[in-house]
């Protein structure tokens, strides 16, 4: 199974676009970790899982020997300019990817460029606190934010397969279920613009979020949670998808989706999850690349107690195409390990292993999301 695992297709259910500028060295390696520090003199974030992982893997996808050195690695990757993300995405076996465009989104390629790079298909996910931010910085009045927010979320799901939510960065995902009544809203929202000065407006108000997620929920539309593992920017203990409990059981009815993005390190939880609600579904899409070598464990952990129509693939990428081809490689070894394993154990036959790979590689992104009756960018 780990060999026939090469020829069925991944949808990226989560990831944004690669970086369109040359990367030197310090801005390629801030790329490759979710810490925001430079490595001491002397050492390099290419000592970790993932800078192994693109040394072995991704090198020889450029022309080099596994385990070129950082520095030849990085030349070479000059050299070959915008083909170096081309040979990596194209190498990947990504056959849909859904990209969500709302961080940084000035600095990468949006999902028409991706789709050029990839020669995949591309959707586009919209998050929604961002959405929030860019009415507020055009001047939106603040007694008129709920009916031009309704209105902006309408037209970008014209197109948009999903929405994206970063409440766990914001407010944690402890946040109150219920859904905020209008006149709590118009009030957050007068509070939130009295205080704006000049430049960006960053969304961390508990009552304004939860009314973006209720209008989401509202459209009966997909909708992804960041959970678990990021960057210095979270408080990983109120990342818990467990904390989601209430929101679940309040929405479990409505006809949205759930998706849970990353869960590392609370994978198990995720799963359960997964399986006593009927409409949430999980990845461990970030910890794929940085766990690199234990991947292979973290993704086994999923197939332990989530039903196998509830596990998505995700690389959640970011800037360098690396993360792409790497999360679509070490997903594939992970999960044709586990699937060889549990035939070894308990005699799976082979075409069950394959139709349960081909659940979390593709079969279910498409469902959830789906994908059959949305427009896409093709390449």
């Amino acid at each position: 199974m780990h060999e026939a695992l090469d020829g069925i297709p991944l949808i990226d259910h989560h990831c944004h676009g690669v970086m369109v500028a040359p990367l030197e060295r310090a801005a390629f390696e801030d790329l490759i970790t979710e810490s925001d520090w430079a490595a001491p003199e002397g050492t390099s974030h290419f000592d970790t899982q993932v800078g192994f992982a693109i040394r072995r893997y991704c090198a020889p996808v450029l022309g080099l020997p596994a385990f070129a050195s950082p520095d030849d690695y990085l030349e070479r990757r000059r050299e070959l300019g915008a083909e170096a993300s081309e040979r990596l995405l194209r190498a990947a076996g990504i056959s849909e990817y859904l990209i969500e465009t709302g961080h940084r989104g000035d600095e990468i390629l949006d999902p028409a460029g991706m789709a050029a790079a990839s020669a995949a298909s591309t959707h586009e996910v919209v998050r929604l606190e961002r959405l929030a931010e860019e009415l507020l910085e055009e001047g939106c009045e603040p007694r008129a934010f709920r009916t031009a927010f309704a209105r902006r979320l309408d037209e970008r799901l014209e197109r948009a397969v999903g929405v994206k939510s970063i409440a766990a960065y914001r407010i944690g995902l402890d946040f109150d279920a219920a859904r905020p009544a209008d006149a709590e809203v118009d009030a957050a929202v007068e509070a939130w613009a009295g205080r704006l000065g000049t430049g960006a407006a960053r969304l961390e108000d508990e009552v304004i979020i939860r009314h973006l997620l209720w209008t989401a929920v509202d459209r009966e539309r997909a909708i992804q949670f960041h959970v678990g593992y990021g960057d210095a920017d979270v408080d990983l203990h109120r990342c818990s998808p467990l904390l989601l409990t209430g929101f679940l059981r309040a929405t479990r009815d409505s006809g949205a989706r759930i998706l849970l993005l990353h869960c590392y390190p609370f994978q198990r939880e995720a799963g359960y999850l997964a399986q006593v609600f009927p409409h949430v579904y999980f990845d461990v899409g970030l910890a794929i690349n940085y766990t690199g070598a234990r991947s292979v464990e973290v993704i086994a952990e999923t197939l332990e107690l989530a039903p196998f129509h509830k596990i998505l693939f995700s690389s959640d990428a970011f800037g360098v195409a690396e993360l792409y081809h790497l999360g679509a490689l070490l997903f594939r070894r992970g999960l044709g390990h586990a699937l060889d394993a549990f035939a070894a154990r308990d005699g799976w036959p082979l075409a069950e292993q394959r139709r349960v790979a081909e659940l979390v590689a593709w079969r279910n992104a498409r469902r959830v999301y789906r994908l059959d009756a949305a427009r896409t960018d093709e390449a």
